[in-house]
């Protein structure tokens, strides 16, 4: 009894956070088309998440490229089809692997910022100052914040791609002594157009979700140290699934309109 208890309390939580993040989200398209526009704040915050998340996403990025290459370039020898390696990996990194490995950074490093942010401006009250002197929190704090990372995180995606192939033509140059020029052209010659526009739009939405999970965490936060550190917890878990679900999503689109 108990058990069944708990599992309809955490129902209702669920239903009522989705409402929550619906009504959150409305908000934001509201506030996002008003007056006046925080242009200075948004740049400041795209600085923030763009160029302060770069070394992290090149870095791993890098790796990325150099780990697929190294595990799989034994199997392709073993096959004869070792001249399919750059091709593969690089329509394996930019339709799928690079936007969310990207993503799920973004979503460790800024989410919990932002979350970690906004919620300890709610514990501290700086929040309900804001308000109580007539600005608008909703449109300094959180729109802007919700734009930078919708904006910047394809940016991030097209320079993760980048280097993560990059890292697999190291790989491929001291295994195989494949040149640079020919690496790059077995790569482009099996991508097209519709391998990197879905993912491009994808990471828009990546971004959307990011900006939007860790700002209504931190901007809702409970009173109390305890409650900045949920916030930003949450929104790291929140946002993760929501970027696996989102992904599905969009491949699931994809798939179908290929068949059409």
């Amino acid at each position: 009894m108990d058990y069944w208890l708990y599992t309809i309390e955490k129902l209702r939580q669920f239903i009522i956070m989705v409402g929550e993040v619906a009504y959150f989200t409305c908000r934001f398209f509201r506030e996002v088309t008003s007056r006046p526009i925080e242009f200075q704040e948004f740049l400041k915050q795209s600085y923030m998440v763009g160029y302060k998340s770069l070394p992290l996403v090149a870095t791993t990025s890098l790796i990325m490229g150099m780990v697929l290459t190294l595990q799989t370039r034994p199997t392709l020898v073993n096959f004869g089809a070792v001249s399919l390696m750059p091709s593969m990996v690089g329509i394996s990194i930019v339709r799928e692997i690079g936007p969310v490995i990207t993503a799920l950074i973004c979503a460790g490093k800024v989410g919990s910022g932002i979350g970690a942010e906004l919620g300890s401006m709610r514990v501290t009250e700086q929040i309900d100052a804001m308000e109580v002197s007539g600005t608008n929190p909703f449109k300094y704090l959180v729109v802007t914040r919700i734009l930078a990372t919708t904006i910047t995180l394809p940016i991030l995606v097209v320079l993760g791609d980048t280097v993560g192939l990059l890292g697999s033509y190291m790989v491929e140059n001291i295994k195989g002594a494949v040149s640079f020029t020919l690496f790059f052209n077995l790569v482009f010659d099996y991508l097209s157009y519709g391998d990197l526009i879905p993912a491009i739009i994808k990471s828009f939405f990546f971004g959307f979700a990011i900006g939007l999970i860790g700002c209504y965490k931190g901007y809702y936060a409970e009173r109390g140290t305890a409650g900045v550190g949920l916030a930003a917890n949450s929104a790291v878990v929140i946002t993760s699934m929501l970027l696996f679900f989102i992904d599905f999503l969009a491949v699931l689109v994809a798939d179908i309109f290929y068949e059409l």
